[in-house]
């Protein structure tokens, strides 16, 4: 009876936690767990798993974030109704941590421009068809130009395309790292990235600060094979390492042989990009810049530089077994706009939306009750007691706000309740001001002085 469920864990690698909640989420999927189902009671589910006590809690904990469960009081934990797809064209999913749309923005005027004269020009079909593994020469060209801007000098030879970011560190992590392997991170990790953890055996080392003397630190005391950063506008939380932190990184990764894996997601958003930790430390690493975070999600191409040509070769190998190409058309349009001067006059409509909306937050919200960055596009809100964070994620999705409990990016123990906030996507000036204000009023109700992380 749905009363007695107990997820299976013989099988999961990683949190047990994450793995009692993706096993609940699952049973929900497939109809062994419906709406109003009674779930055993916390303490019950741990004796039956032989876990303690806190690894449910905190299960059940996720389980409330993602909408999965309620609680009733003292009647106990039940599944709570799912939403259904209605008939039609399917909503616009804000679910995503991405670009704001630009009102008026040149975006679709240069898509369909560029689109069309690539698609005209004397050998256009070549563009239709598969491409080399690891991209063509004048996409991967293209990417070491971009790089260059950023301050770090690449070879083509070293960039391969990817398919997006996800794609990318799917590579980097297949095609270098092995089940057992330690990989330093901070407390809180995009989700993507601890999924890939979770999938391929992979241990995080969360640091409680991501520097070179913690670094050093975990050093002295474990094998670590290598660090994952997202050096500008961390996500979730938003930290942005400065130039001095970036070189002392480098020099930690260096005395420790420690591989880089450098998600720069948003590192071109910035006015003044800050030189990538790559740069300080190019033999050891693998950098990644995506376009869907820069300009639009419907571009799924990203370059990536690795630390050398037998790399760089190993990541295409893996790119091509997972999903064979970047599309072809994508690159080609990426590539005329980096060589056109299009893409950075695209880059600078989103980095000026996006302190737009951070200008929106600022006069919403209490100041010192949230982390930013100017030119980013989240917001990391820390919740004070009693307040929930599944709840108030779910009251603002209500309000058509996207918002991620911190507990889906935890790398560790960490129980630090918070929100990722996002300002982009499709929600307009008028739709985020409103969700904004929903969000303060949370705040003032749950008491405010929280403080910026």
């Amino acid at each position: 009876m749905p009363e007695a469920w107990v997820p299976d864990l013989g099988r999961i690698s990683g949190a047990k936690y994450l793995a009692i909640a993706d096993a609940m989420q699952a049973a929900i999927e497939c109809g062994r767990l419906r709406a109003g189902d009674r779930l055993l009671p916390q303490r019950d589910l741990a004796a039956r798993l032989g876990v303690d006590l806190t690894t449910v809690t905190k299960a059940y904990d996720q389980a409330r974030g993602r909408g999965l469960i309620g609680a009733r009081g003292r009647a106990g934990s039940f599944v709570l109704p799912q939403p259904t797809v209605a008939a039609g064209p399917p909503p616009r999913d804000t679910g995503m941590n991405m670009p704001p749309e630009v009102p008026g923005g040149s975006l679709p005027a240069i898509w369909e421009r560029t689109a069309s004269a690539l698609l005209r020009a004397e050998g256009a079909g070549g563009r239709l068809h598969y491409t080399p593994a690891g991209g063509r020469a004048a996409d991967r060209e293209a990417g070491a130009a971009l790089f260059a801007r950023l301050g770090l000098a690449s070879e083509p030879d070293q960039l391969i395309v990817a398919a997006g970011a996800q794609n990318a560190l799917h590579a980097i992590v297949a095609a270098t790292l092995k089940p057992g392997d330690v990989v330093a991170c901070g407390a809180h990790v995009y989700s993507v990235f601890l999924a890939l953890a979770r999938r391929f055996g992979l241990r995080l080392a969360p640091l409680a600060r991501v520097d070179a003397d913690s670094l050093d630190m975990l050093c002295r005391t474990t094998r670590v094979a290598a660090l994952y950063l997202v050096p500008t506008n961390d996500n979730p939380t938003t930290r942005t390492l400065d130039l001095a932190e970036r070189e002392a990184l480098a020099g930690a990764l260096r005395r420790h042989d420690v591989r880089l894996i450098e998600d720069d997601a948003y590192g071109q958003l910035p006015d003044r990009p800050l030189a990538p930790v790559t740069s300080f430390v190019p033999e050891l690493g693998f950098y990644v810049a995506s376009v869907s975070k820069i300009l639009s999600p419907a571009l799924r191409v990203a370059h990536v530089r690795a630390p050398g040509v037998r790399d760089a070769l190993a990541l295409a190998g893996e790119v091509h077994m997972s999903t064979v190409m970047a599309p072809p058309l994508d690159s080609a349009l990426v590539t005329r706009w980096i060589e056109d001067g299009s893409y950075a006059r695209l880059a600078a409509e989103t980095r000026a939306e996006a302190k737009a909306r951070q200008a929106i937050a600022a006069s919403v919200l209490p100041a010192g009750s949230y982390a930013a960055h100017e030119g980013g596009y989240h917001l990391w809100v820390p919740l004070p007691p009693p307040l929930d964070r599944g709840q108030v994620a779910a009251a603002l999705r209500a309000e058509g706000l996207t918002a991620i409990p911190s507990d889906m990016f935890v790398a560790g123990d960490s129980d630090a309740s918070a929100l990722r906030v996002s300002l982009g996507g499709a929600i307009d000036r008028a739709g985020l001001t409103r969700g904004l204000t929903a969000l303060e009023m949370q705040l003032s109700a749950g008491g405010c002085g929280v403080g910026v992380i």
